[in-house]
């Protein structure tokens, strides 16, 4: 067999559905209101193939920078070789959802902003706001005074006839 190399090859799973998801989308998808300078997450969705992105663009997050009719224009980095360009691709809204990635960031915002309140109500110094990784646990002495040994085998296969 020849090797193919058209444009949708090796996208048997990338833009297959999900089970139990198939059929004709819910009406939230088509009044979901996307706005320039949104934060979207491009994802090919293979029951509509009309305004579908070309597969390097799937799982992309990009910025709305054009709101038409039916599709929406996204501003999306394409990694070439050894640099990175952005590319303007438009998309229908079918192949697009709102991007989870910024709402972290924002709780965690609101919550630095808060501390800063309530250390300038009470004319104390903010301290470090600075997310800091999880450190190892302590080092701890495990003793067996008064835990007798457990001994663990597996269980004898008995063959029922």
């Amino acid at each position: 067999m020849g090797r193919t190399h058209g444009l949708r090859r090796g996208t048997r799973y990338m833009f297959a559905r999900d089970f139990r998801k198939r059929g004709e989308f819910g009406i939230t998808k088509r009044m979901t209101i996307y706005k320039v300078g949104d934060i979207v997450d491009v994802k090919g969705t293979g029951n509509v193939q009309k305004g579908m992105p070309h597969k390097v663009y799937h799982g992309k997050t990009g910025r709305v920078f054009n709101v038409s009719r039916r599709a929406v224009g996204v501003v999306l980095n394409k990694r070439i070789k050894n640099r990175i360009l952005a590319k303007r691709i438009n998309v229908r809204i079918e192949h697009i959802q709102h991007s989870t990635s910024r709402t972290g960031f924002l709780t965690r915002a609101a919550a630095n902003d808060a501390k800063k309140a309530v250390a300038t109500a009470a004319g104390e110094k903010v301290g470090d706001m600075r997310r800091i990784a999880k450190l190892p646990e302590v080092a701890k002495f495990v003793s067996t005074k008064g835990n007798a040994v457990q001994e663990l085998r597996p269980i004898a296969f008995d063959f029922l006839c």
